[in-house]
């Protein structure tokens, strides 16, 4: 018998490819954080011999999911500034509580709340865009969890960073930092086409090629944003990315509920990824993403949450669910973004667009083992028909029992097992404290 590390057996393994795919009393055997097999539990447990074994009979395995966007530190602006259109919520609140109050400090804090109610959620992966992102790679290090960390770029000038060639600068060194690291990769982050220039773009288009990295933005975020666009440059924001050489299969744009069908036909043609965040989209009422449109054009659609402050959660499970039923609405059919289109949406979709397809996203032998196991032995669940189902439209994230990353448990027993939690939430409560006085006292 083959020696590994161990073997995870459950009631059911949703190894996301192929699509739709459920395999009954399965498992999976793992050696030095990869997947070695899968495969029914009798023939797996009978050619493997394991360190551990873990049974869950009554539990859904599968890959951990990939939150696409997030600006992981804002969970410590979670509720500071609801019930507002985004250029409000940015420009009176967001931007000017930034100003005051970011910095490595608050952004080390928020982004451990944030890794901590992610890894609690089965999210294994989060793809973020934020100031200080060495700070960020370094918790995520710390936790456990895998990240791609943003080299956010800007025109204007923050605690990061105060000119487009100095976030550029820093950038590239968080880049080199995290070069070759299993957990951490870094990728560009411009803000959006309304904050950053042609010349600024075009850097970033011939460092990418360079260092063979992707791009991580929003784009065609709000009608607003469109017709500004027009009025400033005489194109839509696509256009313009297209004329600078931005729009290739290195780019995941982020939003895009503002999309006609040239352009749908446009993002297919040159293999970008849509990063959709529907709860933040319905919450800043920025528009609909016509996801459907996009999966029949063959468009690459994974799943985000965007930041807490627009959410007001990292719950990818609550994406699913919103995911596949404001398609069905926005569609008129309730075909469209089935279960397993938004179990593909936030796991291999998401590894796709962050350029980690090879890597995580399902379970595959050869593939990192990240992995979650999610309880159905509850009301709310049974009784079990048909997995995807329940997985998308019935369970929720208080139902993950264990998270493995890269083959490590990290989550397990109703707790976080590489950090202490009672400390992570002590600390926001004391920036609760700071900012909540700060703005009493500039009332």
């Amino acid at each position: 018998m083959q020696q590994v590390d161990l073997i995870i057996s459950a009631g059911w393994v949703v190894p996301v490819e192929p699509r739709g795919t459920v395999h009954r009393d399965h498992a999976v055997a793992i050696t030095e954080g990869r997947i070695t097999a899968l495969g029914p539990t009798d023939e797996v447990t009978a050619r493997y011999t394991a360190q551990a074994v873990m049974e869950r009979p009554n539990h859904v395995i599968l890959p951990g999911l990939v939150n696409a966007h997030t600006h992981a530190a804002m969970t410590l602006f979670r509720g500071l500034a609801d019930d507002m259109p985004l250029e409000r919520w940015l420009g009176e609140h967001i931007w000017p509580a930034e100003a005051r109050w970011a910095s490595t400090e608050f952004v080390r804090d928020g982004t451990d709340l944030a890794i901590c109610e992610m890894l609690r959620g089965g999210t294994t992966c989060f793809q973020d865009m934020y100031f200080f992102p060495d700070t960020v790679g370094e918790v995520a290090i710390e936790r456990g969890i895998r990240a791609a960390v943003g080299m956010i770029v800007l025109e204007s000038p923050t605690a990061w960073a105060q000119t487009a060639e100095e976030y550029i600068d820093k950038g590239l060194a968080v880049h080199d930092r995290f070069r070759g690291n299993e957990l951490v990769r870094a990728t560009f982050a411009p803000h959006a086409p309304y904050t950053v220039a042609d010349n600024t773009f075009e850097r970033i288009r011939m460092l990418a090629d360079e260092l063979d990295t992707h791009i991580h933005m929003h784009v065609h975020e709000t009608a607003q944003e469109v017709t500004e666009s027009v009025i400033r440059t005489s194109r839509r924001p696509m256009a313009r990315l297209a004329d600078l050489g931005l729009l290739t299969s290195q780019l995941a744009a982020v939003h895009m509920t503002q999309l006609d069908d040239d352009e749908v036909a446009q993002l297919a043609d040159n293999g970008i990824s849509v990063i959709h965040c529907p709860e933040s989209n319905l919450k800043l009422a920025s528009g609909f993403c016509p996801v459907q449109r996009l999966l029949d054009a063959g468009v690459n659609v994974a799943l985000g949450t965007d930041g807490s402050a627009s959410n007001n959660d990292l719950d990818m499970f609550g994406e699913m669910r919103t995911a596949a039923l404001l398609a069905k609405g926005i569609a008129g059919d309730a075909a469209a973004v089935t279960a397993a289109d938004a179990i593909e949406m936030a796991t291999l979709a998401g590894a796709r667009a962050i350029g980690l397809a090879d890597e995580i996203g399902s379970l595959v032998p050869g593939k990192a083992a990240d992995i979650i196991s999610v309880d159905l032995a509850v009301p709310s669940c049974q009784p079990v028909y048909h997995p995807l189902s329940q997985l998308v439209y019935s369970a929720g994230r208080d139902q993950v029992t264990d998270v493995w990353v890269a083959g490590r448990r990290v989550f397990g027993d109703g707790n976080l097992l590489t950090g202490d939690e009672a400390d992570i939430m002590a600390r926001a409560a004391a920036w609760q404290r700071r900012i909540a006085e700060g703005d009493e006292q500039s009332d």
